[in-house]
């Protein structure tokens, strides 16, 4: 509906903010509000209005999975994970908070009754029935009407800001926006776009396999640990990372989605190719929603050949570390019916029921070629997943080092690469 993503340079973490901006905040899982948002921010007479109120422009920022689908796109940069969504207000710099169906605090209502942050929901499902929090129902059929509404509520609010304004000074350089064909695109050219590059290089040894890293955050652990050693520990072993939601987020904030972070965390195979082609070692392939595309990535490479005949045969894994919902629990079983070995973290809660539990964890292989698995040690699950990609490679018969070969253009025709 918007447009494929196409890789882009943005920023990330609550440093996005700025104080001689109209900060807005937008929050939730709903890209059609977002979007508006996005347009109508950007018009003449919202940034005019926003001057003659004293502010030098507009801010938006991200959180959660609309944060991903306003980054892909457009560039607009997240200010965190789940997690963050009440530091963002507390730095007395929000100016209004907008969210819609999944994954808002209740609790924010009272966080922005302290401030003087404007509390806007948009959706019945997340209505709040606190005093200080506006509904605006958001209208597919008066879509700019209400975000031009929205955005002058909160240049309006800009001038009700308090003495006590503190953005934390912390953000980091991403590039984000991958899609299945931008990937093609970056691994072939423009006339060539194709996988056969990446499969080559699992073939060849120099990426070990590769692993999906999606999820939430989990407040009972601590913030994006379990995302950023798990990723650090594939990554240091050649693993390729592909991720989405929070996660993504998560590995934005903590600078590892740049090229130049090959360098300096990945084992000497990926960080060859990462430098080759000009791709970060982690790639962002959008929210959470967008979990199919790291199986339709998977899909293309199993097209491209070399590598077996189905997703089950791929050295390949999903993960979600900080899983909290039950939305996650869904994706991992379509996961998991496709074909590929699942790794939850945090726990399972699944030892009241030890027949269920041998079901998930040993007979579905069986049935679908995918199975569910649980370890909370992040570098344990990160060595669990390595384990599956490494018996996926010897049953494909890639698992010995081969010597590197110069082609020459008769190598390259008997291939049919001419």
């Amino acid at each position: 509906m918007f447009g494929t993503p196409t890789p882009l340079q943005s920023e990330a973490n609550l440093g996005i903010m700025k104080e001689d901006h109209v900060n807005i905040i937008l929050h939730g899982h709903e890209p059609v509000l977002s979007e508006m948002i996005v347009a109508a921010s950007q018009t003449k007479d919202m940034l005019d209005y926003a001057k003659e109120k004293g502010a030098n422009g507009i801010q938006l920022g991200g959180i959660c999975c609309t944060a991903n689908e306003i980054l892909q796109r457009h560039g607009v940069p997240p200010a965190g994970t789940f997690l963050q969504q009440e530091l963002a207000i507390i730095t007395g710099a929000c100016d209004a908070m907008v969210v819609d169906v999944q994954c808002v605090f209740q609790a924010l209502a009272n966080v922005a009754k302290c401030f003087h942050t404007k509390l806007i929901t948009t959706h019945p499902i997340a209505k709040m029935e606190q005093d200080n929090v506006i509904h605006i129902e958001f209208d597919e059929h008066h879509a700019m009407e209400d975000a031009v509404k929205i955005v002058r509520m909160a240049i309006d609010n800009f001038t009700k800001r308090g003495a006590d304004v503190v953005i934390p000074p912390y953000k980091e350089t991403q590039i984000a926006g991958f899609s299945v064909e931008s990937i093609k695109y970056h691994l072939g050219g423009t006339f060539r776009g194709t996988y056969y590059t990446l499969n080559d290089n699992i073939i060849n040894g120099r990426i070990r396999g590769l692993a999906g890293v999606v999820g939430c955050n989990n407040a009972r652990t601590k913030h994006n640990e379990e995302h950023i050693m798990l990723v650090k520990e594939l990554i240091k072993n050649d693993v390729l990372v592909l991720s989405t939601g929070c996660s993504a987020l998560a590995c934005g904030t903590h600078g590892l989605l740049t090229p130049e972070t090959a360098a300096v965390y990945c084992g000497p195979g990926l960080a060859e190719v990462c430098e080759t082609v000009g791709i970060p070692p982690v790639l962002h392939l959008g929210s959470c929603v967008d979990n199919s595309r790291i199986l339709l990535a998977a899909t293309e490479v199993v097209k491209a050949g070399g590598l077996g005949n189905d997703l089950r045969d791929l050295p390949a894994a999903g993960s979600a570390p900080e899983w909290m919902s039950e939305k996650a629990i869904a994706i991992g079983q379509y996961f998991v019916a496709s074909g590929v070995y699942v790794v939850f973290g945090y726990h399972m809660p699944l030892d009241g029921a030890p027949v269920f539990k041998n079901h998930l964890y040993n007979e579905l292989e069986g049935i679908y070629g995918g199975k569910w698995d649980c370890e909370p040690d992040p570098i344990k699950h990160a060595h669990k997943i390595i384990a599956h990609i490494d018996k996926k490679r010897k049953e494909l018969g890639i698992d010995k080092a081969r010597e590197r070969v110069l082609m020459d253009m008769a190598d390259r025709q008997a291939l049919g690469m001419e």
